[in-house]
């Protein structure tokens, strides 16, 4: 295959990447974020919540059969599901406002495929060594050593997919009783089904896939684009102030001493752009003393050697790149072992950059925070939240939906009067038995009957929904018999907490054939 070719694949081959442990203000931030998403997702199922009688006593729990999803104190039916979809928008939102005001941080720092791959790697790091460890294992032939290296290696791998597989499933189950029948062998099929897709996905996704998921498999770094301007803070390098690079300390220190010697030549004049509290002198374009002074970057690599996804972030800002910080860690250290100020590279943004380059000052934080952009999202963010608090809070503990029958759509009686049919359900969202009663609008001139009940009374178990038929009847000879149709709202009113719930439907006459 040519180069040209190779150059237009759609797909490459995967180059094994052996990141070299680092320590650093972002890598302790990403320990942390990992340590804390790890916990709520391993332990929120365990967590218990009394709920009273009759009711699961999981905190979070996604009832599929009682078609129920609860959290802590918060029940919410299928009817409800409103709620799900203003928490996935807020969600969408949410990623918005964070790529548009610092990149990819969702990505660097909080996605499963970030978390469980920093586990994976730490697990490794410890069975086989840092990088260079690892690259030398790689490279060698497969004796006893290896085989037993990376046999540790993959057995710890798939207890770590297994108990992700499994935590899955405990939010769909009383996580307790799950546990029993998984351990006896009494689970669902379905339930072992889902570990083992989510073992083999995680194992994969986690263990061989890593840096490939993000940039062929996800979707985001492509759509990141649109919500990122100049004023997005993300990790970039000052390669105005890095180059030209030197290879290594000491050849930096020669190079410096090369340039100060050389001296201003008249008529030779070079300006390149300054560095930011640099004098730049006049010098000749010779051999013997370079064309510019040598820049900060000593060319060791230590940016690239822990890059989880194996870019270069000094060659530009990249598709690849998740934005982890990890090579600010790396850089700093370096920065610090030379007697360089830190920030070579940084968070920073490509206004930030262009106004360093001409000497100035970049503008604080929030400036860049705080635009248009960022202010839209946050405020559309703030509306679907408000909208969803609102909503929670006034929603009623029962719930009516009214539904005519069709077939007939009414029924002439014996005495010349007209009657309808409709089928009621009545939703009981409270942990105790309620009695309803029917009732139609005030003043009305219909009647209303409920079949099989002497009254109009109904009882409804808790967190049930109990389903009747009821009959409106007009009067002979009334309008409302007469008329093709008729306006109506039936009433439900919770006889304990008088709560109600009401829905507006028809009432069809003779004129209605």
């Amino acid at each position: 295959m040519s180069s040209s070719d190779s150059s237009d694949r759609l797909y490459a081959a995967r180059e094994p990447v052996f990141p070299r442990r680092v320590s650093g203000w972002f890598r302790t931030l990403k320990w942390r974020i990992m340590v804390l998403t790890l916990g709520i997702y391993y332990l929120t199922p365990w967590i218990r919540w009394d709920r009273g009688p009759d009711l699961p006593d999981q905190a979070v729990l996604v009832d599929l059969a009682g078609r129920r999803f609860f959290f802590f104190w918060i029940e919410i039916w299928p009817h409800e599901f409103y709620f799900i979809a203003g928490l996935l928008i807020m969600a969408g939102l949410g990623l918005f406002l964070f790529t548009s005001a610092l990149g990819r941080v969702w990505c660097g720092y909080a996605c499963p495929q970030t978390v469980w791959t920093d586990l994976f790697i730490l697990t490794e790091r410890w069975i086989e060594g840092d990088r260079n460890a690892r690259i030398r294992l790689w490279n060698r032939r497969w004796d006893a050593t290896k085989w037993r290296l990376r046999l540790t290696k993959w057995a710890v791998w798939l207890l770590i997919a297994v108990a992700t597989g499994g935590a899955w499933v405990f939010y769909f189950a009383d996580a307790p009783t799950l546990a029993r029948g998984l351990v006896t062998g009494q689970a669902p099929l379905i339930a072992y089904t889902t570990i083992a897709v989510l073992t083999f996905t995680t194992f994969f996704m986690g263990g061989i896939a890593r840096e490939q998921v993000c940039i062929y498999a996800c979707p985001w770094p492509r759509i990141q684009a649109a919500m990122m301007d100049e004023d997005t803070i993300t990790v970039g390098y000052r390669a105005w102030r890095g180059e030209p690079r030197t290879k290594g300390k000491r050849r930096r220190a020669e190079a410096v001493q090369e340039f100060q010697a050389a001296g201003p030549v008249a008529g030779r004049q070079y300006s390149p752009t300054p560095r930011p509290g640099a004098e730049m002198a006049a010098r000749p374009l010779s051999v013997a003393a370079p064309d510019q002074p040598p820049g900060d970057c000593i060319d060791c690599m230590a940016c690239v050697n822990v890059c989880p996804m194996g870019i270069d972030i000094r060659n530009g800002q990249q598709m690849e790149c998740i934005t982890c910080g990890l090579c600010i860690d790396a850089c700093d250290d370096v920065m610090g072992k030379i007697g360089k100020p830190r920030g070579l590279i940084d968070y920073f943004t490509l206004k930030d950059e262009e106004v360093e380059r001409a000497g100035g000052k970049a503008k604080e934080v929030w400036r860049h925070i705080l635009r248009p952009r960022t202010i839209v999202y946050t405020s559309l963010w703030s509306l679907v939240g408000l909208g969803l608090l609102i909503a929670l809070f006034i929603r009623t503990d029962i719930d009516l939906t009214v539904a005519p029958v069709r077939n007939p759509i009414f029924v002439t009686l014996s005495d010349g009067s007209v009657r309808n049919t409709y089928d009621v359900r009545l939703r009981n969202m409270t942990g105790e038995e309620r009695i309803f009663g029917l009732g139609l609008s005030a003043g009305s001139p219909l009647t209303l009957q409920i079949e099989g009940a002497p009254g109009e009374l109904v009882t409804v178990p808790a967190d049930q929904m109990a389903q009747v038929r009821v009959y409106v009847t007009a009067a002979p000879g009334s309008q409302e018999a007469d008329d093709a149709r008729t306006d109506i709202r039936l009433w439900a009113v919770d006889l304990a907490s008088r709560n109600k719930a009401s829905e507006a439907t028809h009432f069809n006459g003779r004129s209605a054939q």
